[in-house]
């Protein structure tokens, strides 16, 4: 097999069908190729909806519906996804993570293909994420630390000059760049990394698992690239709502501030968690007293620093 694309639903089943519909021309291109969407237990009509676009489109030559026992999150719905298949007489050279709420481009999938074909030291490779309209989005980016979290945090132009080489998120290249981690939203992964690396941690719910699986595969010896050519349509946060732009002032779930501490503890250990956690919350409490004085708009989440002090390492610990 060449290559198994793996989409995860939970309770958006037109979003998935749209972006099989998508993917279909791709997969008949490419050839040799499978397509796996596993259901998180949505409970609604996901699985008839699903099948029958399926059945109907005639998908079936490359494409399954795989129901799942429970909602496990992210990491836990694509792992089922490509577990067995890794497993078996015939492994995808190439696994491809690809969200529901993606739109894939004419040759979006091939040029992901073709360039890890060419480049036999890129373990993964990531996509161009943009709007409908073309607009790109950020998403090939670096590993967070005590001071990235600072910057992000504080939001002050004179801060992010001095910390440029810390942002988590670099402006938009036009080229091939190696990179920390990209957005699981569209990325592909070499069989061998899952090899070298194992699976994606199924300790995260949703969130941190691609960055984490990111730098477990550059710790074993992988590169990590973007590839802009390969351009993907991101509809941001309709699959769970956290980053959904017109909802940008919900309260953000528990399950965020677990998956980033539990990153930092398990990459940095619990000194470095402690620092950057000190340095997100001091930069955050600083950008709210100078949003106030300055009286500019406020698209925070509701409670964001009281939740992100209760789920933090100073009051958590390890736990």
């Amino acid at each position: 097999m060449k290559l198994l694309v793996v989409i995860v639903n939970y309770k958006t089943p037109g979003l998935t069908v749209d972006a099989l519909a998508s993917i279909a021309p791709e997969m008949t291109l490419i050839g040799n190729c499978r397509c796996v969407v596993t259901d998180n237990l949505s409970g609604d009509d996901s699985i008839q909806v699903i099948n029958h676009a399926i059945a109907t489109n005639a998908w079936n030559d490359w494409c399954q519906l795989r129901p799942l026992p429970r909602n496990g999150g992210f990491a836990y719905g694509n792992n089922e996804g490509f577990r067995d298949i890794l497993e078996s007489a015939d492994p995808p050279q190439y696994v491809l993570l690809l969200n529901p709420d993606t739109v894939v481009r004419v040759g979006a999938i091939r040029e992901l293909v073709s360039f890890m074909d060419a480049n036999p030291i890129a373990g993964i490779a990531g996509s161009r994420l943009e709007d409908p309209d073309a607009t790109p989005q950020r998403s090939a980016f670096r590993f967070p630390g005590a001071l990235s979290e600072f910057e992000t945090a504080v939001r002050l132009g004179v801060i992010s000059r001095i910390l440029s080489r810390f942002i988590v998120a670099p402006p938009v290249s036009d080229d091939v760049v190696e990179t920390g981690w990209v957005a699981g939203a569209s990325m592909i992964i070499r069989k061998k990394v899952f090899d070298d690396a194992g699976l994606l941690d199924e300790s995260y719910f949703m969130y941190f698992e691609e960055v984490d699986f990111c730098l477990r595969a550059r710790r074993a010896g992988w590169r990590c690239m973007y590839v802009p050519a390969s351009r993907v349509v991101h509809l941001v946060g309709q699959a769970s709502g956290v980053t959904d732009k017109a909802r940008a002032t919900r309260r953000r779930p528990a399950y965020w501030f677990e998956s980033r501490r539990r990153y930092f503890l398990k990459n940095h250990g619990l000194l470095n968690a402690a620092i950057a956690d000190l340095a997100f919350a001091v930069g955050f409490a600083l950008w709210r007293v100078r949003r106030r004085l300055q009286s500019k708009p406020d698209f925070d989440p509701q409670h964001m620093l009281s939740d992100f002090i209760s789920h933090s390492v100073w009051r958590r610990g390890r736990a």
